[in-house]
Parts: C-alpha cells; sequence; structure tokens
C-alpha cells in the first residue's frame, strides 16, 4: 500500500517519479521565451469619454432639436439665428475666431490620442501562459521588489529603484567591499529579479553604484 506523498511548501503535494500511480509532471520555470506575449492594458478613460459625451451631446442634440422645432413650424431659436448672423459678418482672420479654432483642434488632438493610445502606463504587462488570463504589476510594486533584492547583496548600504517601460535605473549605496564585487553581485541579483517579475519585455538595466560622501 503506496503512503500519500508528503505536502511540500504551499500545501502542493510533491509527486515521486518511480512511483506508477503517479503522473510526474515537472515544475515550470520562468524564462524570456516562456508565455505568450502580451500587448499594454488599455485604460477605460471614463472622464474623458464622459467630456466627449456631453460636447457631442450638446454639439449635435441641441442642433438638431432646433430644426426639428423649425421643421414643425416654429421659429429657431434666438442663439442659432443670432449665431448665423454673427458668422455671416464676422471675417475669419479675427483673434478670438483663431484662437477658438486652434482650441478646437488642440481638444480633437487629444481626443485622438487617448484614442488610439493604451494609457495605463504604471501597470507593466507579464507574460501570458493562458490565453484566458491577463496580469501585469505596478511600477512601484516592481521596483520596491528589485530594491529587496538589491538590498539582499553584501556591502549594500542603500538603493533607488525607478522602473519604467523600457529600462530599470538603479542607484545605490556600498559602504564596504569593492565597488565591482558589489557591482557583479548587484547585477547579478538584479537581473535575477527582472526574470523572475515575468514581464512581457525584459527592461534594460542600468546602474550606478557609488560610495557614500564623506561628512567632513
Amino acid at each position: 500500500m503506496n503512503e500519500p506523498a508528503p505536502e511540500g511548501a504551499g500545501g502542493v503535494r510533491e509527486q515521486d517519479p518511480s512511483d506508477p500511480d503517479t503522473r510526474y509532471e515537472p515544475r515550470p520555470t520562468l524564462s524570456d521565451d516562456d508565455g505568450r506575449r502580451a500587448g499594454r492594458f488599455w485604460s477605460t478613460r471614463r472622464i474623458p469619454a464622459a467630456l466627449a459625451a456631453l460636447v457631442v451631446l450638446g454639439a449635435a442634440g441641441l442642433p438638431l432639436y432646433d430644426i426639428v422645432a423649425v421643421r414643425a413650424g416654429q421659429r429657431a431659436m434666438y442663439w442659432r439665428r443670432a449665431l448665423a448672423d454673427q458668422l455671416a459678418r464676422q471675417p475669419l482672420d479675427e483673434t478670438w475666431v483663431l484662437v477658438a479654432a486652434c482650441v478646437a483642434m488642440a481638444l480633437g488632438l487629444w481626443l485622438l490620442v487617448l484614442a488610439l493610445t493604451p494609457g495605463l502606463r504604471g501597470l507593466l504587462p507579464m507574460r501570458r501562459h493562458s490565453p484566458l488570463v491577463r496580469a501585469g504589476i505596478d511600477r512601484d510594486a516592481a521596483a520596491l521588489t528589485l530594491r529587496d533584492r538589491a538590498m539582499e547583496v553584501s556591502g549594500m548600504r542603500s538603493a533607488r529603484v525607478r522602473v519604467g517601460r523600457s529600462k530599470v535605473k538603479v542607484r545605490a549605496l556600498s559602504h564596504f567591499r569593492e565597488l565591482d564585487d558589489v557591482r557583479d553581485d548587484l547585477d547579478r541579483a538584479l537581473r535575477a529579479g527582472i526574470r523572475e517579475l515575468g514581464l512581457d519585455r525584459s527592461p534594460a538595466l542600468t546602474m550606478r553604484v557609488r560610495r557614500p560622501v564623506k561628512k567632513r
């Protein structure tokens, strides 16, 4: 009679390859080639969408209502008659007309940029190992994780880590050991930490290790 396999860390039963009743599957490991490429997360942008909807509603709904009222035999609204008369007599090279056109163009370009870009720059996508699951990690959380890995290196006094979309910048202070040895150990630790984050695109690593300034 076979005894049940002991439970390992996290409550997962360890499988014995020599047991014929147990199917052995090696534990997955993360590498740069594992998983599917995942795109960035798209922001819902509720506030810009609400503003755009209000502008479209005001710019299209009110004139449409006035046109329908005129077709029904009523007079056009005063604001539309005044606006039509003003536009008929107003030169197009006036300063306020040009300023209004520039503002409208800038607003339109802003809405186009919001529509064509994903946003959520603070959320880094992670590699997808299932088409049903998408995962991401916040930049601050990734920076804190890498900072903890940096502080595990012998000789480290302090470290500042900034994580971007394509680059990780590290500024560190070392108070003992040779700087070259600390720099090599820090490079290995941070590169391993970046791989373990499981990001969709591994960012480049730039770091600067120096001694603290001595106070006189």
